[in-house]
């Protein structure tokens, strides 16, 4: 049965307790509406600990003021029906006001690798998500924590935060879970029109040009990306915002690829902002 805690005090006693008894714990941090990647997170959170807490929390901080902080999809009771069946031990959801003080005046903030990509359209985003990571490290203390690579400059964000924060907490990243078409599976999905679902696998498609592309020799950044761009020319409703090729540890910007490079985008598909990245890798 999975326990339902709302006060960040409970939390860090019950884990506490577990650790006591030589428990390994680990954390899944959501901000809900589950979908099967975050799920494959739970399921390799419980093959490798012994409990695992699962934190629904859409964190006001991480969102700007015209973002889809009030509209982001929420069905709580789906969550908590989904976590039971995976037996997750613990699911931790506060209310704002229990995670943040009134006059709270105190963020975390990494300013090299938040600096640009998603960083740069969106403000004060990953200050965000760094502030509200940390703290739930602090109440749960796992032994690890598991994060999607549909999120990869999160990751590598969460990654760096941890490591100059001298936190001690393995940070496990996990494979981009997708739709059977190679859309990846995103709460924001479910903003999409059906007309607007087809023209998302633009996405998927561009991944797979520019793996093609590069596999066929071309290792220019400048070539790979006007096969990406090209793709989006004709579509009347998704418009990339950002199509970039970075280093994948630094996600520093690359001109041409010798070894493994990053292709992240960010694209506008309607009203709906959605990402989606892969590894490349020179043939040998």
């Amino acid at each position: 049965m999975t326990l339902i805690i709302t006060d960040p005090r409970e939390l860090h006693q019950r884990t506490q307790e577990e650790r006591r008894r030589g428990k390994k714990l680990g954390l899944v941090p959501t901000m809900g509406f589950l979908h099967e990647g975050h799920l494959s997170l739970v399921r390799k959170s419980r093959e490798e600990n012994d409990f695992t807490v699962v934190s629904i929390f859409v964190n006001p901080t991480q969102f700007g003021p015209s973002e889809d902080f009030e509209s982001y999809p929420r069905n709580m009771e789906k969550d908590l029906a989904l976590l039971r069946k995976e037996g997750a031990e613990i699911l931790f959801t506060p209310e704002a006001s229990r995670m943040y003080e009134k006059d709270h005046s105190v963020f975390v903030e990494e300013v090299l690798l938040s600096k640009d990509l998603c960083g740069a359209s969106r403000p004060g985003h990953f200050r965000g998500v760094c502030t509200v990571v940390l703290k739930l490290f602090n109440l749960v203390q796992p032994h690890r924590a598991y994060f999607g690579q549909k999120d990869y400059q999160q990751l590598q964000i969460i990654r760096r935060m941890a490591r100059d924060l001298n936190v001690p907490v393995e940070i496990r990243p996990c494979p981009i879970v997708r739709e059977s078409d190679g859309l990846a599976k995103s709460s924001r999905n479910a903003y999409l029109s059906q007309e607007e679902r087809r023209e998302a696998l633009l996405l998927n498609a561009s991944l797979k040009t520019a793996e093609k592309a590069l596999k066929e020799g071309e290792v220019s950044v400048s070539g790979l990306r006007k096969k990406v761009l090209d793709l989006f020319e004709k579509s009347p409703l998704a418009k990339p915002e950002y199509v970039e090729f970075r280093h994948p540890e630094t996600l520093e910007p690359l001109d041409t690829i010798t070894e493994s490079a990053l292709l992240a985008l960010a694209v506008r598909v309607g009203e709906t902002r959605l990402i989606d990245n892969c590894l490349l890798e020179i043939p040998r």
